[in-house]
């Protein structure tokens, strides 16, 4: 599939002023593009946030030759070293410094791949350096953050309704340069269910855009019956049921089950315990962004729904 097919792609910022990054790191990278300064470094955050974006970014704006390796697919010591050495020892056709990106660094091993990265990273210094992704940054050694420096990704409460704003508009752009017809209000759908995974966000708007039409499916949550069944088990305090009932629904995402629950609440939930149930409902939806075991997540928000709320 042709690259410029994938609006994520296509689309994607050349410079890091097009990224939408909060602002504090975009002022930091920015800064890095005006002084000419690099690092080794390692982005980390959960997955569409921009981290390989910002990378490539800098690149392209400082003019340094680069390489992308997955680390989840390239990530063996025998593949890492010899596309490592083959790159990094010549001579960068700019003058300056080559750059290996090394995206999801974090599904490299850490008893035997990390710790040779470490000796590349060294191995190379003179004319080389080195940005590694990752999704979960406790997963990559202590010997690897010390010669990186370290730069978070994920979003705060505070940057997520302007990182959304500046979303909606990115939105726009690429649907009237597409000229495919939409209506803001489904924009603001899908940015509401997905964010802060902007590239989540935009391969859904394209995989419903047919015709020249955007034509978002409201995003039901499982049918009546189903949450039906989640609240019957909640009132009981059956924990048993109430995590069957996640297990075999987690082909929902963690945003379409919590929607569910909040949708449900007038009908299900007494009076005087519905700001305690929306309240849970909006800090486990938050902490979906950046947890790794989102059945985990959804499990204890039922939970404290469970202990603290009292259910018709």
């Amino acid at each position: 599939m042709s690259k410029d097919f994938l609006w994520v792609e296509k689309y994607r910022p050349k410079t890091i002023s097009e990224t939408i990054l909060p602002t504090a790191l975009k002022k930091t990278l920015q800064n890095m593009v005006d002084t000419g300064e690099l690092q080794n470094m390692l982005f980390t955050g959960t997955a569409g946030l921009g981290k390989t974006t910002a990378a490539k970014a800098l690149c392209n704006e400082l003019g340094l030759d680069y390489i992308v390796i997955n680390g989840s697919e390239e990530g063996n010591i025998d593949t890492l070293r010899g596309k490592i050495k083959q790159f990094a020892s010549t001579v960068s056709f700019g003058g300056g410094y080559k750059v290996v990106i090394l995206d999801e660094a974090d599904y490299m091993n850490a008893q035997s791949t990390q710790p040779a990265l470490r000796g590349f990273i060294e191995q190379f210094s003179d004319n080389c350096r080195f940005i590694l992704t990752c999704n979960f940054k406790n997963r990559i050694i202590e010997p690897l953050h010390s010669r990186c420096g370290v730069y978070e990704f994920n979003t705060s409460k505070k940057d997520t309704a302007p990182l959304a704003a500046q979303m909606m508009k990115r939105l726009q752009t690429i649907l009237d340069t597409e000229n495919v017809t939409y209506q803001d209000k489904d924009l603001a759908e899908v940015i509401m269910k997905y964010t802060p995974d902007w590239r989540r966000v935009i391969n859904e708007i394209q995989r419903n855009s047919n015709g020249g039409e955007l034509n978002i499916a409201t995003a039901m949550a499982g049918t009546q019956g189903q949450f039906d069944e989640l609240f019957a088990h909640i009132k009981a305090k059956d924990f048993k049921k109430m995590r069957q009932w996640i297990v075999n629904n987690m082909d929902l995402d963690t945003s379409a089950i919590i929607r569910g629950v909040y949708d449900r609440i007038y009908d299900k939930v007494a009076p005087a315990s519905i700001p305690q149930i929306v309240l849970i409902l909006a800090d486990y939806q938050y902490k979906a962004a950046f947890v790794a075991d989102h059945e985990l997540n959804l499990v204890a928000c039922m939970t404290e729904i469970m202990s603290e709320v009292q259910i018709q």
